[in-house]
């Protein structure tokens, strides 16, 4: 038994949602998602309650349950609420910013590093160094994130790089006389 599949997902007010053809749809405020479902999992929308089940019972359906009802349910929250991802750039001479539907960031490199906002993504830089990504897909708000953050990691003596804002770096100490 899966206690992620088991559990159902409230579907807000101001969201919509339909499955045809194995492909679900969440419209909200935020825009709209799709995403496939996996032939091994139904989904049943009465309510205002969307459930999930797996059809077979074999060992594959059940992981892929509870792994289609945590994509469902982010889809819900993305389309009502969204998704944020806070990066903080640490270093002196690091800096971001926009341009157009660019991301610049200096990061110590002989030539700056553009990066293209993927669509359904919003980028706001704040004092050079603060950089918000928003965004109704979490997926894609994630991996859009860990590549900027690929960029230039932070290490682990003075800490300089690009890092998530509730990150913790640990850190080593230095050479010893």
């Amino acid at each position: 038994m899966s206690r992620v599949g088991s559990s159902a997902i409230t579907i807000p007010a101001d969201v919509t949602m339909s499955h045809e053809g194995g492909v679900v749809v969440v419209k909200g405020k935020n825009g709209e998602l799709s995403a496939p479902l996996h032939s091994d999992v139904e989904l049943k929308v009465a309510d205002n309650l969307a459930t999930l089940s797996p059809r077979r019972n074999t060992r594959e359906a059940k992981a892929l349950w509870g792994t289609m009802r945590a994509s469902v349910s982010n889809m819900v929250v993305g389309v009502s609420e969204g998704f944020t991802r806070k990066l903080e750039i640490n270093g002196v001479g690091y800096r971001a910013a926009m341009q157009g539907n660019k991301l610049v960031l200096n990061l110590g490199y002989s030539h700056p590093v553009e990066m293209d906002v993927p669509q359904g993504l919003s980028v706001n830089v704040e004092n050079n160094t603060s950089v918000t990504i928003t965004g109704a897909d979490k997926q894609l708000l994630g991996q859009f994130a860990a590549e900027v953050r690929a960029k230039r990691p932070p290490e682990p003596f003075k800490g300089k790089g690009v890092k998530y804002a509730d990150e913790y770096i640990v850190r080593k100490e230095g050479k010893k006389k």
